[in-house]
């Protein structure tokens, strides 16, 4: 049996573990930190279960059809709950946009906003749709090592209708005038990595799923997801090593045959990077047999970093719902100010999770647990200071809009930015999604799945294909598990002729 390992445990790590498992492999995977989960972490502080990153649940059916390749369920591991409202965008305080779960509802509130939009926005709906099907179930699911992975007669056929080399913001206001109706499409692309008029109009296939899907919570928290997955691995005989941090791998004539981590060198056969691939590349092997260099990571665009605090309050606070966006701001300047000035947001649009809202298991009866978030550039200077400073405005802004004055209730406080992600991580500027999403950073124009110069090496994760995103990620662990799979399959096959 061929020894697998897997360094990182998050959402790519575990998914490539329980496909090369299943592909009748001894796999091993090597967590750093105390717990697995890599950013979808949790903690738990008296009575309070905070989930550390990701909290939307969105394209289900790729969760879905994850666990049913190993003939299973989401529904044996965890359970889902459909928000009704999915969210609300808070524009001032008589100015809220709540999302229903349903989408003819909908039509109804963007009737009520910008007459005749109601019809504009089921035509954007349908087009979405065919973006999610051709992205989400045909563009995703190629390794991109070639451009002629996607000469398929489907893909071409529906190239034009995917407007890829359109942008966001001009797709977008094709159809609508209303700032706020603008605002509601473009902002899950904030978290993609560039300004609106950079993203392709491809990645309004995410309104399809948050709008038409709808917005869900696995009941527990993400962490619930985590520890399917987990359980999964453990049913086809992964072994998890945690605490056990992957200092350098071992290469012996373009192969990579050990794994050394802080507790030994452990053989292995094939190595999955499921960590941050520039830390896998940079300190992990030698400047010869890297892919890119430290001048090409440079120049990459990244996804953002986070302002994240993890707040316990001793009450309800009034106005919340699960998730909450406060839009009350510029959004153009703040999404300048993280891609292009590099610089703190002076006035910064934020989120808030109040998983509390829908589940009464992650807080103390009758209190709140608040998860706040605010998108900043990479490779910020990041002080306690800076943490304090916004915290306090952010705070003020939410007890403006909601008519509660709640500060004086909070009995928890903790902050997580930059420094963290890069400690926990060793995440390349404190990025927290990864890699951008623009055009020039598309499919065969990401780093490589593979590396060029050892064989048996394999990268998953944010800054590979397909890309960030908790769905992506697990799509990524799946390729990079194929690409382990058919090598060993090929290698056996060819040692058995000798």
């Amino acid at each position: 049996m061929n020894k697998v390992s897997v360094i990182g445990s998050g959402f790519s790590g575990l998914a490539a573990a329980a496909f090369a498992a299943a592909g009748g492999n001894d796999v091993h995977i090597f967590e750093k930190n105390a717990q697995i989960g890599g950013r979808a972490r949790a903690f738990v502080h008296n009575g309070f279960v905070f989930d550390m990153g990701p909290s939307w649940y969105w394209m289900p059916d790729v969760f879905e059809q994850f666990f049913q390749s190993f003939g299973k369920h989401t529904s044996d591991y965890y359970q889902l709950k459909k928000l009704d409202p999915g969210f609300q965008i808070i524009f001032g305080k008589d100015d809220v946009l709540e999302v229903p779960a349903d989408v003819t509802q909908l039509y109804s509130v963007f009737e009520q906003i910008e007459k005749g939009s109601a019809l504009k926005l089921r035509r954007f709906l349908d087009e979405a749709a065919f973006k999610y099907e051709v992205g989400m179930k045909k563009l995703v699911y190629k390794p991109a090592f070639s451009w002629l992975e996607y000469a398929t007669w489907d893909v071409l056929k529906g190239v034009s209708r995917t407007h890829m080399f359109t942008s966001v913001q001009s797709y977008v206001r094709s159809f609508f005038k209303d700032p706020r109706l603008i605002a509601l499409l473009e902002f899950p692309v904030l978290f993609l990595g560039a300004m609106p008029d950079s993203i392709p109009a491809l990645y309004t296939l995410m309104n399809y799923s948050a709008l038409v899907q709808g917005t869900y919570y696995p009941v527990g928290g993400m962490l619930k997801v985590i520890d399917g997955m987990r359980q999964l691995c453990e049913e086809l005989g992964v072994n998890i090593h945690l605490e056990t941090e992957v200092t350098g791998i071992h290469v012996q004539n373009g192969k990579a045959s050990g794994i050394h981590t802080s507790r030994g060198l452990f053989d292995t056969d094939a190595v999955v990077g499921a960590a941050d691939y520039h830390h896998v590349e940079q300190r992990l092997l030698p400047e010869h047999l890297r892919n890119y260099s430290e001048k090409y990571w440079s120049g990459k665009t990244f996804a953002p970093s986070c302002l994240i605090f993890y707040v316990g309050v001793k009450r309800k606070i009034k106005g919340l719902f699960h998730h909450n966006l406060y839009f009350d701001t510029d959004f153009a300047l703040h999404a300048r100010e993280i891609y292009r000035e590099k610089r703190w947001p002076k006035d910064p649009l934020f989120y808030v999770c109040c998983p509390s809202k829908t589940d009464d298991s992650v807080a103390p009866e009758e209190m709140e647990n608040l998860f706040i978030l605010v998108p900043v550039a990479t490779g910020l200077e990041d002080s306690e200071s800076v943490r304090d400073e916004y915290f306090d405005r952010l705070i003020e802004r939410m007890e403006r809009y909601s008519g509660d004055s709640f500060k004086d209730d909070i009995i928890y406080k903790r902050s997580y930015s930059v420094n963290d992600f890069v400690k926990d991580y060793n995440a390349y500027g404190g990025n927290a999604y990864g890699l951008a999403n623009t055009l020039s950073q598309t499919a065969v124009l990401k780093p490589s799945l593979r590396n060029k110069r050892v064989q048996n090496l394999f990268y998953a994760g944010q800054l590979t294909v397909p890309g960030p995103g908790v769905p992506p990620s697990l799509i990524s662990g799946r390729l990079a598990a194929h690409q382990v799979n058919q090598y060993l399959l090929k290698n056996r096959d060819y040692e058995t002729t000798l």
